[in-house]
């Protein structure tokens, strides 16, 4: 299954859940459904900032990944942990958003995962931005990372589904 693939079956999802579920916190320190959309999305448009950044780069920086990052790239995912997010990023996403947003924001990946995978080959991969566990990432790197991230979320979406009560009275 390609990244588009992967993301178009994340929107059909959507289709299925109520505004509730959408909503609906199993517990503490434990997103919704939305909120696990919402950071999707969010990560999916840093990480393509961050194509962009490579790809208008006039400088070559040598440095490249860290073992971490190497082990990310040579499995073809994130390892089946869950990962504690720390500063700014352990921010909770938005948990108001609606089904058809979420969708929106969906659409608006692809769209641009689209126009740079037309141009991605010929980008330098000497332009880096570097990425705080996996050290400099070049623009096909960043734009790997996305799939791999939505691939990774694939686990809490079962797990979340599996929480949700059978009726919102249940709650």
């Amino acid at each position: 299954m390609d990244d588009f693939e992967l993301i178009e079956g994340y929107r059909l999802d959507l289709q299925k859940y109520s505004a509730w579920q959408l909503r609906y916190i199993p517990g503490p320190e434990i997103w919704s459904i939305g909120q696990m959309y919402d950071h999707l999305i969010a990560v999916a448009m840093e990480y393509l900032d961050f194509v962009q950044i490579c790809a208008e780069s006039t400088e070559e920086q040598p440095l490249g990944r860290t073992p971490a990052g190497d082990d990310v790239f040579r499995r073809g995912g994130f390892p089946p942990v869950k990962i504690k997010l720390e500063g700014a990023q352990a921010a909770s996403p938005n948990n108001a958003l609606s089904g058809e947003e979420l969708d929106e924001g969906l659409a608006k990946v692809m769209a641009r995962m689209r126009e740079w995978e037309l141009i991605l080959e010929k980008i330098h991969p000497g332009g880096k931005v570097r990425h705080g566990g996996f050290g400099w990432l070049n623009a096909q790197e960043w734009y790997r990372l996305i799939g791999m991230h939505f691939r990774h979320h694939l686990r809490q979406q079962t797990e979340l589904e599996e929480r949700l009560p059978a009726h919102p009275g249940e709650i």
